[in-house]
C-alpha cells in the first residue's frame, strides 16, 4: 500500500519497489499500472498512473488515468471565486500551490454559467453487473451540485445554503427529480458532469445535469430537478428572500437538459394496500443515512424503493428512467415500507434507451409504516439487457 512519507524537508511516495530520486525541487516522480480484474479471467487492461508529491505543499498530488484527472481531483485547475457577480475567468496554476478547494473542485465553463468536474467510477460504486448503480449517479449529481454552490462563492455554513440562506436558517430541499440513463459506465470509467441552474415558478429553482463520458464526450446520462427553501428549525417551506434571490439570479442559464417533450412531467399516481403488487415492510434508516440537513439524505430513498421491485427484473433489466417526487422528510426514527406495483409495457424494438418505449414501467411508494404518511412516490422504466447483446 502507498504511504507517504516526509524526512528532513523531503517528501517521498513509497510504491513499493525501487522510487526515483526527487530533484533539486524535492518533487519525486513514479508511474505505476494498475490492471482491474475483468469477468474472472486473465484479462489485463493496462492503464498509467501518475502521482507526483511535492515538499511544498502537501496538497501538489496529481492524479491521471489515461490522461484523464481523476478521483474526484482537478489539480492545476482553480475554480474562481465569483461572489457578488464578480466572475473571473478560470486561472491555470500549479497544483501545489492552488488552495485545498480547488484541488477538490472542478471547474467553470461557458462564461461561468455551466460547473464541470470529472469522477472514476470506483469499485464500491457499481453493482453485481459491474456497472454503476443509479444511486451512484445521484450522489455524484449531488456532489457536482454542492460542488458548484461551493466554488462559487456563494456558500454559507449550511449543507449547499447560501450566505443569506445560512443567515435565514434556511435550506435548499429537492421536491421533484428526473434522471434518464442513456448507458451505464464501468467500473474504472471516467465521467464528466456539467450542471447549472435556473429559476423555476415564483420561488422555486430549477437544477439540470448532464454526464458524458469522458473519453467519447458521448451524452450517457440526463436530469433535472426542482429544489424550494425551508426554514430549518420549523421545517416549514418558504419564500425566496430578495437578499437570496439576488445571489443565485446571476448564475441562472436558461437551457435544459431534458427536453419538455421527453420530461416525465405527470403527476404520479399514488399506490395503496389494494394496489400494490408487492409490499417491502420493516426498512429502518440507519445514522449514517442522515445528511448534514439533519435528515435523510435523499439519494437513500432509491435504495428502499427498490426493495420492492421483483428480483427478476433487478437482475434482467436496467433502469433506464426514475421520477422521484418528495413529500415529506424521513427521521432516523421512523419505519418504512416500501410498495410496487406494475403500470405499463412496450414492445417497440431500438437501441437507443430514450427513444422507445420501455420494457417495463413500475409506480413506487415509500411511506411510514406507523402512519402510512407519504415519503416519496416515484415512477421507473426499464429495458431488457437481453436486447442490448
Amino acid at each position: 500500500m502507498a504511504s507517504l512519507m516526509a524526512a528532513k524537508g523531503n517528501t517521498r511516495l513509497c510504491l513499493g519497489g525501487d522510487f526515483c530520486k526527487a530533484d533539486t525541487k524535492n518533487v519525486a516522480t513514479r508511474k505505476i499500472s494498475c490492471y482491474p480484474l475483468m469477468d474472472n479471467a486473465i484479462k489485463l487492461k493496462q492503464r498509467s498512473l501518475s502521482v507526483i508529491a511535492s515538499a511544498r505543499s502537501s496538497r501538489g498530488i496529481d492524479s491521471t488515468i489515461n490522461g484523464s484527472k481523476v478521483n474526484r481531483i482537478n489539480v492545476g485547475e482553480v475554480a474562481p471565486v465569483m461572489g457578488n457577480k464578480n466572475r473571473e475567468s478560470t486561472k491555470e496554476i500549479s497544483g501545489v500551490d492552488a488552495p485545498l478547494h480547488a484541488v477538490l473542485l472542478g471547474r467553470f465553463v461557458e462564461d461561468q454559467f455551466v460547473y464541470r468536474q470529472t469522477f472514476i467510477i470506483r469499485s464500491y460504486e457499481i453493482g453485481p453487473d459491474k456497472t454503476a448503480t443509479m444511486e451512484t449517479l445521484m450522489n455524484l449529481l449531488q456532489e457536482t451540485a454542492l460542488n458548484h454552490v461551493t466554488s462559487s462563492g456563494l456558500a454559507g455554513n449550511g449543507f449547499g445554503a447560501t450566505r443569506e440562506m445560512s443567515l435565514r436558517k434556511l435550506i435548499w430541499v429537492v421536491t421533484r427529480i428526473h434522471v434518464q440513463v442513456q448507458r451505464y459506465s464501468s467500473w474504472g470509467d471516467v465521467v464528466e458532469i456539467d450542471t447549472w441552474v435556473d429559476a423555476t415558478g415564483k420561488n422555486g429553482m430549477r437544477r439540470d445535469w448532464i454526464i458524458r463520458d469522458y473519453k467519447t464526450q458521448e451524452i450517457i446520462t440526463r436530469a433535472t430537478s426542482t429544489w424550494v427553501i425551508m426554514n430549518q428549525e420549523t421545517r416549514r417551506l418558504s419564500k425566496i428572500p430578495e437578499q437570496v434571490r439576488e445571489e443565485v439570479v446571476p448564475f441562472y442559464l436558461n437551457r435544459v437538459a431534458v427536453a419538455s417533450d421527453k420530461n416525465d412531467s405527470e403527476k404520479i399516481d399514488k399506490l395503496t394496500d389494494k394496489t400494490a403488487e408487492r409490499i417491502r415492510s420493516g426498512l429502518a434508516p440507519r445514522w449514517s443515512d442522515m445528511d448534514a440537513n439533519q435528515h435523510v439524505n435523499n439519494v437513500k430513498y432509491i435504495g428502499w424503493i427498490l426493495e420492492s421491485v421483483p428480483i427478476n427484473v433487478l437482475g434482467n433489466y436496467d433502469l433506464t428512467s426514475m421520477t422521484l417526487e418528495y413529500r415529506r422528510e424521513c427521521q432516523q426514527s421512523n419505519l418504512l415500507e416500501s410498495l410496487t406495483s406494475s403500470t405499463a409495457s412496450g414492445t417497440e424494438d431500438s437501441n437507443n434507451y430514450i427513444h422507445r418505449r420501455p420494457d417495463l414501467e413500475f409506480t413506487h411508494l415509500l411511506r411510514m409504516l406507523a402512519d402510512k404518511a407519504e415519503i416519496v412516490r416515484a415512477r421507473t422504466q426499464w429495458h431488457s439487457k437481453q436486447k442490448l447483446n
